[in-house]
């Protein structure tokens, strides 16, 4: 099961799990983008026989409960449940409406929860793998990222807890932090009123492909790794920020000040 499987990383991951032997459940608020590049990139047997595509808000309870439930309907068990679908922002919290920060926390925090409690009782059966696609932001707060960094660390916590809790029932919890990816995750992401960005304000072609984060997650889960963190400077993040918090919150200040349109000065 991979939310958000639309575009970007879920898109990529849904590709590389079929390319991989899996059968997938998909979901996606716009069922009609991942049905059309499905087509475009299987037969349409293969498509028919190892692929369920489902309609879904992660942010609506029911949704997700609905959505695991035809999948168990079609394959009879869930083994890996990919918690992709997210949501970015860009504005200072004391300048955001408070709709975009519940948005934010809708999505991603508790689009997990919703989907990772009702897949729970069949990863347990299956001994399978529970993962969240969460960020560096999880780490090491953004500026300007108020409710995505504050929806990340969340998610963090929520896994780890499950993770620790079902630590004598073999189920595995993997955390990825991707990093900085090439998606459209910037362009859609909300401003401090709620609307989406429109464009990116960064160099996409400088970052790390959404089809590279996939085959290191689809390796992290083979191998049920706990925990993924992505590019390098990703990975220095979390190692400084482990011993020098004030001197990384100096550099993430910096850093995305120099963002075009930063509301961060």
């Amino acid at each position: 099961m991979i939310s958000g499987a639309s575009s970007g990383i879920g898109k990529a991951l849904a590709l590389e799990m079929l390319r991989r032997g899996y059968s997938v459940s998909l979901s996606a608020r716009r069922p009609q983008v991942i049905e059309e590049y499905l087509s475009a990139t299987f037969s349409a047997q293969d498509v028919e026989e190892r692929c369920l595509v489902v309609k879904t808000d992660v942010s609506v309870e029911d949704e997700c409960r609905k959505w695991v439930e035809e999948t168990v309907r079609r394959y009879r068990r869930i083994d890996v449940l990919i918690c992709n679908a997210g949501l970015s922002m860009r504005g200072l919290f004391g300048e955001c409406k408070m709709e975009t920060l519940h948005r934010l926390m809708d999505v991603n925090f508790w689009g997990t929860t919703y989907c990772s409690n009702y897949a729970l009782p069949y990863l347990l059966e299956s001994k399978g793998s529970l993962v969240g696609v969460s960020s560096i932001a999880g780490y090491q707060s953004l500026p300007g990222r108020c409710a995505y960094s504050a929806s990340k660390a969340a998610i963090h916590h929520l896994l780890d807890t499950i993770r620790v809790e079902n630590l004598k029932k073999g189920l595995h919890v993997m955390v990825a932090c991707p990093g900085f990816t090439a998606s459209h995750v910037r362009e859609n992401a909300l401003d401090k009123d709620g609307n989406p960005q429109g464009k990116t304000p960064r160099d996409e072609e400088k970052m790390m492909s959404a089809e590279k984060v996939a085959r290191i997650m689809a390796d992290g889960i083979r191998r049920r790794k706990r925990s993924l963190v992505l590019t390098p400077l990703g990975k220095i993040t979390v190692f400084v920020q482990k011993f020098w918090p004030q001197l990384t919150e100096s550099v993430a200040y910096s850093y995305m000040s120099k963002e075009p349109g930063s509301p961060v000065k």
